[in-house]
């Protein structure tokens, strides 16, 4: 009998993960990852730790299986927070989930698992894996969307490598969120009705200054604002000789100084803001809300445009580098010069849109069809064929 380590998270995916492999013959084990100590900077009832590992215990001896709770926090401040400070004093803003599933859950974690004589480990993640053959008859995974596209999270394993797959079970990728939570009331599992953390991966939702106030001093800087009609926009595009450099100019993140508009108000840290946000500005008097277009983190500045549709947030090309870029497909990977027609997208729960890929010396351009609001250094773009994630990779 195969042995699966589930992470049982208390949420009502990973109960009715842990018991769908129990009703497919599996010998399941039920872990849950303690990541977390500091609660002074959560918000109250929100994800709380302890809470969860009840319920994770109780669907546990509901289903008859083993359980512990293993404390990894020691990892997650080391790999998954210090990682985030660092990114966010440089001015570029991380995916936490991202790197808790390709550093923690599926290596940590999964290092536990197998000296537990695990076969598999399982999550409640709404994805899927496909296995192929190659020419030589080796096993070459893939990692599709769940069947849910309202739920779909492959975004976040899109870091994944060949060998975490091919270890990996993801048992309600087939199923709706509906029909997890009715199997769920069925079983009269305690998590049946509990709603859907968010926040940090297994930390749960954080005041983000006051964490980052942890390690980030506040500094007072200005807030300016740029002028929807800024010259930048109006200025000459140069003649391009060919299209890598058509690319280059386009992946170039907009610059501005204090000279491109008004200051309208004071802020505590550019490093606690991020492109595209609106929330905590605190700048009133203008028709639409203020976004941020661009924060420098050098010169503490926010520069914030007014309205969604500021041309400031806009870009329609990318670029990653050849040491952010990761392939699950390793088979389908591009070389110098080579092309690749995908649909991206550079964050979760955003649809995918049409792009190419272009491959050159140094890395890869990412260029949608149409332009893409608010690209923030720091976050992952991950590119599908059809339901398929084929990789992603670090926004330069």
């Amino acid at each position: 009998m195969k042995r699966v380590v589930v992470g049982l998270s208390g949420g009502v995916d990973s109960s009715v993960a842990a018991y769908l492999l129990q009703q497919q013959g599996y010998e399941v084990i039920g872990l849950f990852m303690k990541n977390w100590h500091d609660d002074s900077v959560t918000i109250s009832n929100e994800c709380p730790w302890l809470e969860d590992s009840n319920d994770a215990m109780l669907v546990a001896e509901k289903l008859g299986i083993p359980f512990q709770v293993v404390d990894l926090s020691e990892e997650y401040k080391e790999r998954i927070v210090n990682y985030m400070f660092k990114e966010y004093e440089r001015g570029r803003t991380p995916n936490p989930d991202v790197l808790c599933n390709r550093e923690i859950k599926f290596d940590v974690f999964m290092k536990i698992a197998l000296d537990l004589g695990a076969d598999y480990v399982a999550t409640g993640h709404y994805c899927r894996r496909g296995v192929l053959q190659d020419q030589n008859h080796q096993n070459i995974y893939q990692l599709k969307a769940g069947i849910d596209t309202n739920k779909d999270q492959s975004y976040f394993l899109c870091q994944l490598s060949q060998e975490q797959l091919s270890k990996a079970l993801f048992p309600i990728g087939e199923l709706t969120k509906p029909e997890v939570r009715e199997i769920a009331k069925e079983l009269d599992l305690v998590t049946a009705e509990k709603k859907d953390s968010q926040g940090l991966c297994f930390i749960g939702k954080v005041r983000l200054p006051e964490f980052l106030q942890q390690k980030l001093q506040p500094r007072e800087g200005v807030i300016v604002q740029v002028a929807k009609d800024y010259e930048d926009y109006q200025k000459e595009i140069p003649q391009f000789s060919n299209k890598l450099e058509e690319l280059a100019f386009y992946s170039q993140k907009h610059e501005y100084t204090l000279a491109s508009g008004k200051v309208v108000a004071k802020h505590q840290g550019a490093h606690y803001f991020t492109k595209g946000q609106r929330k905590g500005l605190a700048v009133g008097g203008t028709k639409e809300p203020l976004f941020v277009i661009e924060t420098d983190v050098k010169e503490n500045v926010i520069y914030t445009g007014e309205g969604k549709n500021h041309p400031g947030l806009y870009r329609k090309v990318l670029f990653v580098s050849n040491q952010e870029l990761h392939w699950i497909r390793k088979d389908l990977s591009l070389t110098i010069g080579d092309i690749m027609e995908v649909q991206a997208r550079i964050r979760y729960r955003q649809p995918l849109e049409k792009a190419t890929l272009y491959q050159t010396e140094k890395g890869m351009y990412v260029e949608f069809e149409n332009s893409q609001s608010a690209i923030q250094e720091g976050q992952f773009v991950a590119w599908h064929l059809d339901d398929e994630l084929l990789g992603s990779g670090v926004i330069a």
